[in-house]
């Protein structure tokens, strides 16, 4: 890109969201705990500047703007050449689709995908249901809208119960693992009580984890060195589960956990199944720019397709484990490198190159 551009970073902090947590529900700010996961999504101011420091060292002004109920205003006054969107929101499955719809509504190009795309890859039922339509290997699964008379014949156990519209990791704990149907009728109903939306239930897949970085557009779609989740690094106890714990509490700054390996060491042909099963939902959603997907093996070593992250996470800090920045890393791209290559690839759609 030769021209510079006034660069908008749209975002969600850790606070912007518990401050929507609270208008939400009419308290103030500390007067009620929500759930420990509630804001897991939410961007440190770390990560934030990181971003908008990657952006203008290319040259390009840049302004960073809270994703919240004061956007349509400020980014209609703003008019910015595009947007850079990392913006999660936190109430329903369009909340991730709310950047990208002011942005469509005023004209304003935009990076990632669209409000659509976004909307159903946050919600886990729906994309599978769309995958497994296409005939894209996706876990047995059902939705539970109610904890009253829930039938899981058709689905056998051992079982994952999670949220339907949640993101990293957020809703998925160790205890998402269940076992027999009384656990998982229990469960369920936590869940549905506990997070105030339906839950996903689906048949756990007993092979290897990998997560699959993913970007661009058309004929210039690339996948990234494949991360292999090591679940034999988490602690004994453990359901082989990239869970909240596994994330977020036994993985810390202090003690990293060396859980991730890029690029996984498999062979030849297992990498050519995931790449191949990842671009197919990658396209058959209808993602932009860039993605990351989650694949594990089922009992036949068959990839299947857990979940896709159109708004991927990107912790700037090698150490904290962020997959597509590694991914990247791996790819032989610094992390000023690899913002500006996911805002490139936006600049070319719209014609801003």
């Amino acid at each position: 890109m030769n021209k510079k551009l006034h660069v908008v970073v749209a975002c969600s902090t850790k606070e912007g969201l518990k401050k929507e947590y609270a208008e939400h529900n009419g308290i103030l700010e500390n007067d009620e705990e929500p759930p420990p996961d509630f804001f897991a999504e939410g961007d440190t101011p770390f990560t934030i500047d990181a971003v908008a420091k990657a952006i203008s060292f290319s040259g390009h002004y840049v302004e960073i703007l809270e994703g919240n109920s004061d956007f349509p205003i400020s980014i209609k006054k703003i008019a910015p050449d595009i947007v850079f969107n990392i913006s999660e929101g936190l109430y329903g499955d369009m909340r991730e689709s709310f950047v990208p719809m002011i942005c469509e509504r005023y004209s304003i190009p935009y990076t990632g995908s669209g409000p659509l795309s976004l909307a159903i890859c946050l919600n886990k039922f729906r994309t599978k249901e769309i995958l497994a339509w296409n005939k894209i290997p996706v876990s047995p699964f059902k939705i539970c809208f109610s904890y009253d008379n829930i039938d899981l014949s058709n689905l056998n156990f051992p079982l994952i119960v999670k949220p339907i519209s949640e993101g990293s990791s957020k809703g998925i704990f160790e205890d998402s693992f269940v076992e027999n149907d009384t656990t998982a009728k229990l469960r369920i109903k936590e869940k549905i009580l506990k997070y105030k939306q339906p839950v996903i239930v689906e048949e756990y897949l007993p092979g290897e984890e990998f997560t699959v970085a993913i970007w661009g557009n058309d004929d210039e779609i690339e996948v990234l060195p494949i991360v292999a989740i090591k679940f034999d690094k988490l602690p004994p106890q453990s359901k082989k589960l990239y869970s909240y714990e596994a994330k977020w509490i036994w993985d810390t700054d202090e003690n990293p956990l060396e859980i991730f390996e890029c690029p996984a060491k498999i062979s030849n042909d297992l990498r050519k199944a995931i790449e191949k099963v990842a671009i197919n939902a990658y396209r058959c959603l209808d993602i932009r720019d860039w993605c990351r997907i989650d694949v594990r093996l089922d009992g036949n070593s068959v990839p299947n397709i857990i979940e896709l992250n159109p708004l991927p996470g990107i912790l700037p800090n090698p150490e904290q484990n962020s997959c597509f920045p590694k991914a990247a890393r791996t790819a032989g791209y610094s992390y000023d490198q690899m913002i500006n290559k996911v805002l490139g690839f936006a600049c070319k759609r719209y014609g801003l190159e």
